[in-house]
């Protein structure tokens, strides 16, 4: 008899999911989805791989297509607050009835996998099982496009098991992950252009480096038509506290003046990559107007995000992270001249968090830095924080939790002083569900 899973179960097991199973072979991975039946293979797959910037080109790529009357399945990660966030349908999180649904169909088919001789043994990890669960909901949806978020790297990615993309996208590269991905930009930019395919037109960023070179070898070699944004892309940048304008160079259009609703400064670059993306996947049938109301309606959670009056949230998790970061930072206290800036930060223990803080010192940008360990397994310990503070010279203060530091910097803000929390998804992720439960 079929178990009738709730989606708090359905939640649950696949949060478990770590304990007892490991990183699968590629092969694997691609055979289960095809046990699956390959769904989505029908649609429309976009494929996004980068150290930074991976989640904002999806949201922008993704008000793009749905300006232009697509319907739109995103594939991301992490999730901020719940689960569903991961999988979206027209930027809706999926509804949980949904969600345990093609939980049960994936669960039940690995029980029936497990039968067979090729895949006896196989059981998907925590990111496969999800990444399964959105390509059955995708494919029940029947949206126009799917828009896939590599996980880690590109190369080995469960999401790599996708044959024929229409479009690859290349974010920025960074140093992120080197215990998996390699201890230089060169090897890291090689496992992510891993998912560029035979033939497939691949947008990246043109800047200078080891990584735009690895990523134009690799488009050579597999005949990939290849579109790449520079910096004349996006130019004449108008910044304010929450929005910038900017003219993007459009292929169709010259240069046309948009504004992004987001005081980020590191946004145009994304949002230029989503627009070239847009443009190769649409051409012309994609008007200057639709892109403006695009650009203004797309909202991303958890980058530069306005929690409360004058509180703001960022996902800056690396040392590239935490320098667009600060540049906004800077950016934002030219407009407020001498007010005062607070900073809340921690980090996961596998993050070069040392480095960060040190950025952080550098700059000298905040008045009093709270630090403060996350309530998580991979949380770095407080007592390290404070180490590096004192060896860095940081003016700060420590705290027992993420919850005390917050509530202490807002009750020293006075009015019109900023607020920023910055570090990782998961500190953005744990002060969002704060916020929302004292709501």
């Amino acid at each position: 008899m079929q178990k009738l899973w709730q989606y708090r179960e359905a939640e649950e097991y696949i949060l478990n999911v770590p304990r007892f199973t490991s990183k699968n072979k590629p092969q694997d991975t691609k055979a289960f989805w095809e046990f699956l039946g390959c769904p989505g293979n029908h649609q429309k797959i976009i494929h996004i791989a980068g150290t930074n910037g991976k989640g904002s080109v999806c949201s922008y790529l993704n008000a793009l297509l749905q300006e232009t009357g697509h319907s739109v399945g995103m594939f991301i990660s992490p999730h901020l607050v719940r689960m569903t966030e991961r999988i979206q349908v027209n930027r809706i999180p999926i509804l949980e009835e949904k969600f345990t649904e093609a939980f049960t169909e994936v669960y039940d088919a690995v029980k029936r996998a497990a039968e067979t001789e090729k895949l006896s043994g196989y059981h998907p990890t925590f990111f496969e099982f999800l990444f399964f669960i959105g390509m059955i909901l995708f494919e029940k949806e029947g949206t126009d496009y799917i828009i896939l978020e590599t996980g880690l790297g590109g190369r080995l990615d469960a999401t790599n098991c996708i044959p024929h993309p229409v479009l690859t996208v290349l974010t920025r590269i960074g140093l992120d992950h080197m215990e998996y991905l390699g201890d230089t930009v060169e090897k890291i930019a090689g496992e992510k252009a891993g998912i560029i395919k035979e033939g497939v037109p691949v947008v990246t960023l043109d800047v200078p480096g080891e990584a735009f070179a690895v990523i134009q070898k690799r488009a050579e070699e597999k005949n990939a038509p290849f579109y790449p944004v520079g910096e004349g892309d996006a130019i004449d940048c108008s910044f304010h506290k929450k929005s910038i304008d900017f003219s993007y160079h459009s292929r169709y259009y010259g240069y046309v003046r948009l504004m992004l609703s987001t005081g980020a400064v590191y946004q145009t670059e994304n949002a230029a990559l989503a627009l070239r993306a847009a443009e190769v996947l649409l051409g012309n049938r994609m008007t200057a107007g639709q892109m403006e109301a695009a650009m203004q309606s797309a909202v991303w959670e958890g980058r530069m995000e306005e929690v409360l009056p004058d509180v703001f949230v960022d996902g800056a998790h690396n040392e590239d992270g935490i320098a667009a970061f600060l540049k906004t930072v800077r950016q934002m206290r030219s407009l407020a001249g001498t007010t005062r800036f607070y900073l809340l930060f921690s980090a996961v223990k596998d993050k070069n968090y040392a480095a960060m803080l040190q950025e952080i010192a550098e700059e000298g940008l905040f008045e009093e830095v709270a630090l403060a360990a996350l309530q998580n397994s991979r949380a770095a310990e407080r007592k390290e924080f404070e180490k590096l503070a004192q060896q860095y010279g940081l003016r700060c203060s420590c705290y027992a939790s993420v919850e005390d530091a917050l509530s202490s910097l807002l009750q020293k803000k006075q009015e019109g002083e900023l607020v920023f929390a910055a570090g990782s998804l998961y500190l953005v992720g744990q002060i969002k569900e704060w916020l929302e439960a004292k709501r």
